[in-house]
């Protein structure tokens, strides 16, 4: 593809590069779809565990994704579940998970999505989430408003966590599952209710947007949470990494500034 002249990464805008992530997810989120709605689609191997699995159309819709980025933002590095870090990069860095709910779309539960972030050295530039099924766009840049399909959004402002209606995810790994379910038994009673719908980041993307009061989860990796951090942060809630501790993976919890340190102190 060739380089950039060194002034067009200083000309990137937010807003533009938003626009980019909106059009690889959805370019993604199409292929993803209509290999959804045809079905039949199988698992062709496994990564972390048996559980963990992954599909031709993960790999098509990063393919997908990563051409796309290619041909606009020649010489960034890109990261991807399935493709690990290619190139080098000038200042750019795009995290891609090109299927979050991999396990749901193989069983044809419509609850998946594709993200896509870009960071600078500062952190997150823009990030979108798009769930094909819904048509629907969750878009956030540095400096601006989270939106849905357009429209500004906001997150949760519960101020009790006793009224919390709180998601969560486990891992693939049966030996992390059972210390997670030990916390889930400590969160339950401690709130409104718990949900789990297999997918990091449409939990954070539907937090966003106040159909969840908060978030937490252990064991993610960089490409299930770089864009719903970033939507959650610009719809106003507070976003912060939970350490690891032992056998248990570092995480993210985001919830309202009023319930976040009861709930970190809760699921640490």
């Amino acid at each position: 593809m060739g380089g950039r002249a060194p002034g067009d990464l200083l000309s990137a805008s937010p807003t533009a590069l938003r626009v980019i992530a909106a059009e690889a997810a959805r370019a993604a989120g199409e292929l993803l779809r209509e290999r959804f709605v045809a079905g039949g689609e199988q698992a062709v191997g496994s990564k972390s565990s048996p559980t963990d699995v992954v599909s031709e159309a993960d790999l098509a819709a990063e393919r997908a994704i990563r051409e796309l980025i290619a041909a606009r933002r020649p010489g960034d590095a890109i990261l991807g579940e399935e493709g690990g870090e290619t190139q080098a990069g000038e200042g750019l860095r795009w995290i891609v998970d090109p299927l979050d709910g991999t396990v749901n779309f193989l069983y044809g539960v419509p609850q998946w999505c594709v993200s896509v972030a870009v960071h600078d050295d500062g952190g997150a530039v823009a990030g979108v989430v798009f769930d094909p099924m819904r048509d629907e766009l969750f878009a956030a840049e540095r400096g601006g408003r989270t939106t849905l399909n357009g429209t500004p959004i906001t997150g949760s402002t519960c101020s009790r966590l006793e009224s919390a209606l709180v998601a969560t995810g486990f891992a693939y790994e049966s030996s992390v599952r059972s210390s997670q379910a030990a916390v889930v038994a400590r969160v339950l009673p401690a709130v409104r209710d718990v949900r789990r719908m297999g997918g990091a980041a449409l939990d954070m993307a539907w937090a966003s947007a106040g159909r969840f009061d908060a978030y937490y989860e252990r064991g993610v990796q960089a490409w299930d949470i770089a864009a719903g951090t970033l939507l959650c942060e610009c719809a106003g809630l507070v976003v912060h990494p939970i350490a690891a501790e032992g056998a248990a993976a570092v995480g993210v919890v985001a919830a309202p500034p009023a319930l976040i340190e009861d709930l970190r102190a809760l699921v640490s």
